[in-house]
């Protein structure tokens, strides 16, 4: 195994009272697509901001190539995090309403002093290769398509010549064709850029057929991770196990039972005690209520936070992306 690209280690994210955070380690590595996966409210979009710089770490590191952000003078943290550029989830709200096309996609250039002939030629000619010919470019972004919107967005990204990309919900809005065609995109510029992704989505087919690896939230904090394939497959943490019998298949062969979780998602502000997912686990016993469970790494890259690991049943894979 490589060394990780990207790191963070226990990190820890708090607004006032709520822990939007808690304790989270992730590892990204070169050429790598790790998926981020979890209901609503669990902490991954704030992963991101705080990943990008947007959002202050409370606690915890990151690292880039093994140096520590937080052990670093100013101007190496902005030449570092430069490397890693997000695609917000709403790409039209990142777009100045003001600016056309073409002044967004210099701006990036502009701020690092770089706005050369060569360098706008280079940016052109990654636009034209993913479908954004001239005609785009005297437009404002509400004369977009949501996807012509999204590629703007790639575009301005890929100006900084980054590592990594954090794509927070990229296919979100779109209709299923769209959705084919942009991971069909990233894929390739994956492979022919040599970029590394951090893909957050609820959707799990995306997430199943584009990931190598998956790392699972629930309440701020990491309950399962491993290889995609396997964890999708083998799912050893109840609440994997129920996010996953709710994937949707146009296979009925291929369906689970669906598991429908009792009671709501607690507030982060007010966590439960033990184990955060014990009052929603169908298969919870007394230990629960008393003990957090710790992150533990098992074999084949598993690793899994709960005291009765599931004897895994078959899950379902996602079915293939058209496009």
């Amino acid at each position: 195994m490589t060394a990780p690209f990207l790191s963070l280690k226990d990190a820890i994210v708090r607004y006032d009272r709520l822990t939007a955070v808690d304790g989270v380690s992730l590892e990204l590595r070169r050429g790598e697509t790790l998926g981020l996966v979890g209901e609503s409210g669990c902490g991954k979009s704030t992963i991101a901001r705080a990943i990008v710089g947007l959002q202050p770490l409370t606690a915890g590191t990151i690292s880039i190539e093994g140096e520590t952000l937080q052990d670093v003078s100013s101007q190496r943290r902005v030449n570092l995090q430069r490397r890693i550029q997000l695609l917000f989830q709403d790409p039209a709200a990142s777009l100045s309403p003001r600016l056309r096309v073409q002044s967004l996609l210099a701006e990036p250039l502009k701020i690092r002093r770089a706005f050369v002939p060569e360098n706008w030629a280079r940016i052109m000619a990654v636009a034209e290769s993913i479908g954004l010919g001239e005609q785009l470019l005297p437009r404002y972004p509400h004369q977009l398509s949501g996807g012509q919107a999204r590629r703007v967005a790639l575009v301005r990204a890929l100006a900084a010549e980054p590592s990594i990309i954090v794509a927070d919900e990229p296919t979100a809005g779109l209709d299923i064709s769209v959705q084919g065609e942009l991971l069909n995109l990233l894929r390739a510029l994956r492979d022919r850029l040599g970029l590394s992704y951090l893909l957050i989505s609820h959707n799990l087919n995306v997430v199943g057929r584009v990931t190598d690896r998956v790392a699972v939230m629930y309440l701020g904090q990491i309950v399962e991770s491993g290889p995609t394939a396997t964890l999708f497959r083998e799912p050893a943490h109840p609440y994997t196990q129920a996010l996953l019998s709710v994937n949707l298949t146009l296979d009925a062969n291929r369906r689970r039972e669906r598991i429908v979780l009792s009671g709501e998602l607690p507030s982060p502000s007010n966590p439960p005690a033990g184990c955060r997912f014990h009052k929603r686990c169908p298969l919870a016993q007394p230990k629960c209520a008393s003990e957090a469970p710790t992150l533990q790494a098992g074999a084949g890259g598993r690793s899994v936070a709960c005291h009765f690991p599931l004897a895994a049943k078959p899950a379902v894979m996602p079915q293939p992306i058209a496009g």
